[in-house]
C-alpha cells in the first residue's frame, strides 16, 4: 500500500499545493472568526471588571441588577470559550487535512477516505462554534436593557443653563 517516491516531480507538488489551498482559506477564515471571539471575551472581561467596584458599593435593588449583569456575561463568557475551543478544533483539523493531503501524495498512498472525514469533522466543529457564537450573541442582544427611568428622563432648562 505504501509507495515510496524519492523524487516529486514540481508539477506533482503544484497539484498538490493547489488542493491543500481551499483548506488553508479556511484556516484565514477561521482566524478571522477567533479574533472577533476574542475581542468579544476582551469586552466582556472589561465590563465585568467594570461592574464589580460598583456591586460591591450598591445595596438593593441595584445590588440585584449588578448581580443579573454578572450572571449574563459569566454566562457569556463561557459561551464565547466553548467557541473558541470548537473553532481552535476546526483549525487543527483542518491543518490535518493539509497535511495528509501532502503525506499521500508524498508517500503514494491512498488517504481520501481518511481526509474526507478530518474535513467533515472540521466543518462539524466550525459549524458547532458558528451555532454556539449565535446563541451568545442572542444573550448578549437581549442583555441590552435600557431601564425605562432613564428612556423618561428629561432635562430641566434651568439645569441645562448651569
Amino acid at each position: 500500500m505504501l509507495e515510496t517516491t524519492p523524487d516529486l516531480s514540481v508539477s506533482t507538488v503544484a497539484e498538490i499545493v493547489r488542493l491543500a489551498l481551499a483548506p488553508v482559506f479556511l484556516l484565514s477564515g477561521i482566524g478571522a472568526f477567533l479574533n472577533v471571539l476574542a475581542s468579544r471575551l476582551s469586552r466582556i472581561v472589561d465590563r465585568s471588571r467594570d461592574i464589580e467596584p460598583r456591586l460591591l458599593a450598591s445595596r438593593g435593588r441595584e445590588h440585584d441588577r449588578w448581580i443579573g449583569d454578572l450572571k449574563v456575561l459569566d454566562r457569556r463568557m463561557s459561551l464565547i470559550s466553548w467557541a473558541t475551543g470548537l473553532s481552535v478544533t476546526s483549525a487543527i483539523l483542518t491543518c490535518l487535512v493539509v497535511i495528509l493531503l501532502f503525506a499521500a501524495n508524498l508517500v503514494r498512498t491512498h488517504l481520501g477516505t481518511e481526509i474526507a472525514w478530518l474535513f467533515m469533522a472540521s466543518m462539524l466543529a466550525i459549524g458547532s462554534g458558528f451555532a454556539v457564537f449565535l446563541i451568545e450573541t442572542t444573550i448578549a442582544a437581549r442583555a441590552v436593557r435600557i431601564r425605562s427611568e432613564l428612556l423618561q428622563h428629561t432635562v430641566d432648562e434651568a439645569d441645562q443653563a448651569a
